[in-house]
């Protein structure tokens, strides 16, 4: 029924990631660098680029254990010019012992060293997986932990710069999780977000990049286990910095904000499995009065029609009123991710942020993810998200110009909203056209990738099988030609599931005999419809 969509990203470069489901995530974030030379403070260059002609490796790594600290940042700025880009000088460095050596200077009482210190770093651990375990092996973790404390700008974007790096590493995330939300959210997400104290986001450039990077590290952090996606949606203040954000940013006309990127994304991400993951206090109040042994209310259909009697869709409406007024008070903490209000703020970004992908491909993601499934709450969110959000026009304008990867998500969306949708005829008359435009018909059509063909058949199916409407729209947008034309289109195995939905299909459509007539005129024959 639509799986949740979920997405890793790896290492942070200029060029923003793409969102990407737990099956896919080879699409990474490049690492953000440290800048190969400090300009602003003049010391570097003022005093060292002409001294760099003289010196080598092994002595700039002999120089971090001198007790001049002028020698010191010489050391490490010579470290940090080295290893910019260049991965044997990455490699040198650390069996000469330098990791431990720039750790110890992180906490130096100069504050010269520290920033050259946590420079090098950031430069040597860069896109170096061996490198990155050695720093969280000379207990370099701790260490930034207390650096984070230090009210130095350069060195809270060079700190958070280093997490960052080292959580596009997997078999870092659950370690980083452990030993660093507390702290960072306290430190960084809260006061930077806007919401701690005035409740206005209020950030300089400098305090900008360090949130920036910071939910850049809980970006990737949240594609990780099942256990750290917990610790993150309990961590105290987490997810309220990451919604205030977003929301302040939508009030101020700054959607395209690459923080908000980010925070969307780790929403997405911590709506994953949601509701196996939630609570079982929370689900209980969610689920409601809805469980009996007749299983679900709404299912997806897929060979025969199940008419529901009006008696109980105004018993379940009911029920969903009573549950709505208990959960949507004041929500805190992890609440969030399933309130009603989030589908508006989803919605909104939806709606505004015309130019960043990313953003608009997470937030149709996390509609996705908490519309998912047989619960009862999936089914209350998607008819709030239909009947008062009124989120299918903003959804289908995406589809419109999507690219492949937004496209799984929008027509995954769609997919449950199709199951879960009171009125169907309705839906029908919206959605039909807009999704068989995306379908291909012939051999030289462009055509979307099999998942998206899945979803889209699976959308028409659902509103088939109680919708005469959808029926007869299929038909009169050509529908029927691009059907039988993936239903014949075996010789992958993609190509095969879609010919299987196709079939099932064109299966239901045939129960409809006041359309056989239209059929006929097309070209088609019963065995058309019902052969397998």
């Amino acid at each position: 029924g639509g799986s949740g969509a979920f997405l890793g990203l790896g290492e942070h470069s200029s060029r923003a990631p793409s969102v990407r489901s737990l099956a896919e995530s080879g699409h990474h974030l490049a690492e953000p660098r440290a800048m190969e030379m400090y300009n602003g403070h003049g010391t570097l260059l003022g005093h060292h680029a002409g001294g760099f002609d003289d010196i080598d490796l092994p002595s700039a790594v002999k120089y971090l254990i001198a007790s001049d600290p002028n020698l010191q940042v010489l050391g490490a700025a010579y470290l940090q010019h080295k290893c910019y880009s260049d991965s044997s000088a990455k490699k040198q460095a650390r069996s000469l012992q330098a990791m431990p050596k720039l750790v110890k200077l992180f906490n130096s009482p100069n504050q010269e060293v520290q920033r050259h210190a946590t420079g090098a770093m950031r430069n040597l651990i860069y896109d170096n997986a061996e490198n990155k375990l050695a720093l969280v092996e000379e207990n370099g973790i701790y260490e930034l932990m207390r650096t984070l404390r230090e009210p130095d700008d350069e060195l809270r974007k060079n700190v958070t710069g280093i997490l960052w790096n080292l959580s596009s590493s997997d078999n870092l995330k659950d370690r980083l999780a452990r030993d660093t939300l507390e702290q960072l959210t306290d430190l960084v997400l809260v006061p930077l977000s806007g919401l701690g104290g005035s409740g206005v986001i209020q950030q300089n450039p400098s305090e900008a990049e360090i949130f920036y990077n910071s939910t850049g590290f809980l970006r990737n952090l949240s594609s990780a286990s099942q256990q750290t996606r917990q610790k993150m949606r309990e961590c105290h203040g987490l997810v309220d910095s990451m919604i205030h954000y977003v929301n302040s940013s939508l009030e101020v006309g700054k959607s395209e904000d690459k923080s908000v990127e980010n925070a969307v994304c780790v929403l997405r991400n911590l709506s994953y499995r949601l509701y196996d993951e939630m609570p079982p206090s929370s689900l209980q109040r969610l689920e409601g009065h809805r469980r009996n042994a007749g299983g679900t209310v709404t299912g997806e259909l897929v060979g025969c029609f199940s008419p529901q009697s009006k008696k109980a869709r105004e018993h379940y409406l009911n029920a969903d009123i009573v549950t709505f007024t208990e959960v949507s008070k004041d929500p805190k903490g992890m609440e969030w991710l399933w309130n009603p209000q989030i589908v508006g703020i989803y919605n909104r970004l939806l709606q505004r942020c015309e130019l960043n992908k990313h953003t608009t491909e997470a937030a149709s993601g996390a509609l996705q993810n908490i519309t998912a499934g047989d619960r009862r709450w999936a089914g209350v969110l998607s008819r709030l998200a239909l009947e008062q959000e009124r989120i299918l026009n903003p959804v289908l304008d995406r589809v419109r110009t999507a690219d492949h990867h937004q496209l799984r998500s929008l027509t995954g969306l769609i997919r449950n909203l199709s199951r879960h949708a009171r009125n169907k005829d309705e839906m029908s008359t919206k959605v039909v056209s807009h999704l068989i435009e995306k379908l291909p018909g012939s051999v030289g059509d462009k055509a979307p990738p099999a998942d998206v063909i899945v979803n889209i058949i699976a959308v028409l199916n659902n509103l088939v099988v109680e919708s005469p409407m959808a029926a007869r729209d299929i038909v009169y947008f050509d529908g029927l030609r691009k059907l039988f034309f993936i239903k014949k289109r075996r010789d992958s195995s993609d190509n095969e599931k879609s010919s299987r939905a196709a079939a099932s299909l064109l299966g239901n459509m045939w129960q409809y005999t006041k359309l056989h007539r239209d059929f006929k005129m097309k070209g088609y024959r019963k065995e058309d419809f019902l052969s397998l």
